[in-house]
């Protein structure tokens, strides 16, 4: 590496924040420039949904960094400032402030954005989504007791904001497109146990059900359903997930499928441009495919393999998935590859929300969850990590602990 070169990464959130002084942790010594257009410095965005919900203040906000550690590594940050358009061929960057920006190295971080519902009455106020702090303070700023609350969309986030604005006091409504709470994650068991949390923190979730427009003057005031349905609303919070940033990939002309392609590396189509977190659609070496995570823990890992491989140092990312989600008094914690549930083996008493699962295939564990058991889940993770075989019996006894199972597999 040259102390002339110029790295650059576009997105100041989790994963720009990592990226940045990870290069410096893996030895670059020129510039290191991030760019970001919200005002503040890079920080925590799980609280956004939980407990910077929970309480009127800023309490629980947390930056990943102050700015005199960026100063300190000589880290330049440039916030309210919108990259617009990628010359690859000339490596030069447009803001929207007219100037250009020229770099050796290029990463982006630049997340998702969130979904939103194309129909009559969307232009209202008061129909939110989250992504940010100022997202999350302007929904905070709703959750008054006895406010009508309708969250579309049951899922992590939407689910998260739901129990948030019980905990607050307002009067809640879920709406599900689909047959089951988080149902693209979770087998049906599991999904039954939210399901019944939420009701019996007098959540009224309604599944098989969307929005078929919104009602309202300036505001929205009523939302009514595809089965005629209308229901009262001082707010709606859209969650229903992300959509990939790939505007500034597609300005480079990089290889764009369901998020910015990369390889295990972050290595993009362009060899002088990376992509790191919520944007990319990254191939995964355990796997051998590719696949597009929407997780904390993936922008950070991810993160960190991007500046590695841009300080020419390779070492794949290969990390088991994983996320968690806090509802009420309940933690439940996902691992591996949920795409299907059909072999699901539970150890302890899901109904009484204790318990660890998992889902088997050919004797290897491919996916785990875990409820209210956040012990069992850091085993769980290497397990899947080692691809050894297991036996269902052994996995579904809970007096085996699980780290005894893993040494036993991998003694063998």
């Amino acid at each position: 590496m040259s102390k002339e070169e110029h790295f650059v990464v576009i997105g100041a959130g989790h994963a720009g924040g990592v990226a940045v002084q990870s290069l410096r942790n893996f030895g670059h010594e020129g510039r290191v420039t991030l760019i970001g257009d919200e005002a503040t410095l890079p920080y925590e965005r799980p609280p956004l949904s939980k407990d910077l919900l929970h309480s009127p203040n800023d309490s629980d906000f947390q930056l990943i960094r102050d700015a005199d550690y960026y100063n300190d590594l000589n880290i330049d940050i440039l916030l309210k400032k919108t990259a617009v358009s990628i010359d690859a061929e000339t490596k030069l960057i447009l803001l929207n402030n007219g100037e250009s920006i020229h770099y050796d190295k290029l990463l982006l971080t630049t997340g998702g954005r969130p979904q939103t519902l194309d129909i009559p009455g969307s232009e209202l106020e008061n129909i939110l989504t989250l992504r940010t702090i100022e997202d999350s303070r302007a929904i905070e700023a709703n959750l008054n007791k006895g406010a009508q609350i309708l969250v579309v969309g049951g899922g992590f986030i939407g689910l998260e904001v739901a129990a948030s604005a019980r905990m607050r006091g307002a009067e809640v409504i879920v709406l599900e497109a689909n047959s089951r709470l988080m149902g693209r994650s979770l087998p049906a068991e599991a999904s039954d146990v939210f399901l019944k949390l939420h009701a019996e923190n007098q959540i009224s979730v309604r599944l098989n059900q969307s929005v078929k427009k919104f009602l309202g003057k300036n505001e929205v005031h009523e939302v009514a359903t595809i089965s005629g349905e209308t229901i009262k609303a001082d707010a709606v919070i859209v969650g229903i997930g992300i959509l990939p940033e790939t505007n500034l990939a597609e300005s480079a002309e990089l290889k764009i499928d369901n998020g910015i392609v990369v390889d295990e590396y972050a290595r993009t189509s362009n060899p002088y441009i990376f992509a790191a977190g919520d944007n990319t659609n990254h191939f995964n070496p355990m796997l051998k495919r590719h696949i597009r995570l929407e997780a904390w823990l993936n922008a950070q890992d991810q993160a960190l393999a991007a500046a590695r491989t841009m300080c020419s140092d390779l070492k794949a990312y290969n990390k088991v998935p994983w996320m968690w989600t806090d509802q009420f008094d309940v933690n439940l914690q996902i691992a591996g590859f949920t795409e299907k549930w059909n072999n699901f083996i539970i150890r302890g008493d899901i109904n009484r929300r204790d318990c660890t699962g998992f889902q088997v295939e050919g004797g290897l564990i491919r996916s785990a969850l875990s409820i209210n058991r956040p012990r069992d889940m850091r085993v769980a993770r290497r397990m899947i990590s080692a691809q050894l075989p297991f036996s269902e019996s052994e996995l579904e006894d809970d007096d085996i602990p699980l780290r005894d199972l893993l040494k036993s597999a991998k003694s063998k």
